[in-house]
């Protein structure tokens, strides 16, 4: 089959709505992860057991499964228990907390690096435990992750292929939609891989300027 510029041209505007909503979806996306997976490193901190041990199992249990299985126990599963749940929510939930399994513990790496001698220091101001950590321990944790915080970012977008599987039409579902109109995959395939290229290699380029920017703050 050859490859004709005129059919990917017509088809072009459809996948650039379908990458509207794949950026959109891994925007929501990272949201979340960063913002769960930073509750669940400070969660990890605590100074009751079970709470750790609670926390740290639910780290180990998400990221030891497919995120494919948790987004379909999500769609296809928890409707038979009553709780039925819009497609895009669903993708942008299982995503975000696939990956804020992994950014919690990119977080507590960055925890983990402040000098506990920092801690002594609020605690020797007479610091409530929460002022300490928002006005001593995040401003030093925070900014040295941001760059492997940033990859997981990549990496989500890349995975939001899979959301295909529960009908978002997001690039890659838009894709499989018209191929499956037309019976021509050759176009819109390419397109897809190579605007996946181009989002992902801005996304890097992006990642490197703020690793350049926060070296000298690790």
């Amino acid at each position: 089959m050859s490859f004709n510029l005129d059919y990917l041209a017509n088809i072009a505007p459809l996948l650039l709505r379908g990458a509207l909503v794949t950026v959109q979806i891994t925007a929501l996306g990272t949201l979340l992860a960063a913002l769960v997976g930073l509750g669940l490193a400070m969660l990890n901190r605590s100074r009751f057991a079970p709470v750790r041990y609670a926390t740290t199992s639910v780290v180990l249990f998400v990221r030891n499964t497919p995120l494919l299985i948790q987004l379909f126990f999500l769609y296809y599963v928890m409707p038979q228990f009553g709780v039925a749940l819009p497609a895009l929510f669903v993708g942008v939930v299982a995503l975000g907390i696939h990956y804020a399994s992994y950014m919690a513990e990119v977080y507590r790496a960055g925890i983990a690096a402040v000098p506990r001698g920092q801690w002594e220091a609020a605690h020797a101001l007479n610091m409530s435990r929460s002022l300490a950590w928002r006005r001593v321990i995040l401003p030093q944790a925070l900014p040295p992750v941001i760059p492997p915080l940033g990859n997981y970012a990549i990496a989500m977008f890349k995975e939001t292929p899979l959301l295909a599987t529960i009908g978002i039409l997001e690039m890659m579902g838009m894709a499989l939609a018209e191929a499956a109109r037309s019976y021509r995959y050759y176009e819109p395939l390419t397109m897809v891989g190579i605007l996946f290229l181009i989002f992902s290699l801005i996304s890097a380029v992006i990642v490197r300027l703020l690793e350049s920017k926060f070296a000298n703050r690790t």
